[in-house]
């Protein structure tokens, strides 16, 4: 049996793993998602980390998986206990020693979601709507809502202090409608950073919510 230790994005929200976690439990694994107090002004990064460490604490076989700014806790957990492999969906694939507030101007993350908007024709001003509930039901939406909280400061402010990504597998995917980091940017940054090519899933930056079933398959053949 393997274990999914799932991080969420900014916020820190569980919730967003809600449609994945039984689809593999039903497939005999187990789903741990982590919430992590995106709100806090007196937790950032290796208080995420911490909070994951301890919530598969005596597992064995852990596949991490981090979506979007979780991207900056997983090497942090990597660092702490061993893990089997590593999944960055729609992430933010920090350098050592990087915080997630210079990644953006690093990697070119405005640019390329500008360019991908005049493409795209949808807005270039980001709206909720338009960037991340674009494929997602209306129901599982509104459902969400009360689960919503700000990410605070510090977390964009902290050092993702690491010094090199683990020797496991470590797998890139990005929904392939993702607008808000679109697929070229992530195929750069996954090449240029992890030096791995990008695999894509149906959906946008918020797949496990609307395409879980499809999301969970991948993850599901990551640990075969």
């Amino acid at each position: 049996m393997t274990t999914y230790a799932l991080v969420p994005g900014a916020g820190g929200a569980a919730w967003y793993w809600h449609r994945v976690v039984p689809l593999l439990e039903q497939a005999g694994h187990e789903a741990v998602a982590v919430d992590l107090p995106g709100d806090d002004a007196d937790e950032g990064l290796p208080e995420y980390a911490a909070r994951v460490v301890a919530a598969v604490a005596g597992r064995a076989d852990v596949v991490l998986v981090g979506q979007s700014m979780g991207g900056f806790t997983v090497p942090l957990v990597a660092a702490q206990r061993p893990v089997a492999a590593i999944v960055l969906l729609n992430a933010m694939v920090p350098l050592p020693g990087e915080t997630a507030g210079e990644w953006w101007d690093a990697v070119g993350s405005e640019a390329a979601r500008v360019e991908a908007a005049r493409e795209g024709g949808y807005p270039e001003e980001i709206d909720l709507d338009a960037y991340f509930l674009h494929d997602v039901d209306p129901a599982v939406a509104a459902s969400g809502e009360a689960h919503q909280r700000p990410e605070v400061d510090r977390a964009f402010e902290t050092p993702c202090d690491f010094e090199s990504w683990p020797d496991v597998p470590v797998h890139a995917v990005a929904g392939e409608d993702d607008r808000f980091f679109p697929v070229a940017l992530q195929r750069r940054v996954a090449r240029e950073r992890l030096g791995v090519d990008l695999d894509l899933v149906p959906g946008g930056h918020l797949a496990a919510l609307s395409r879980p079933r499809e999301l969970t398959a991948y993850l599901l053949g990551v640990a075969r």
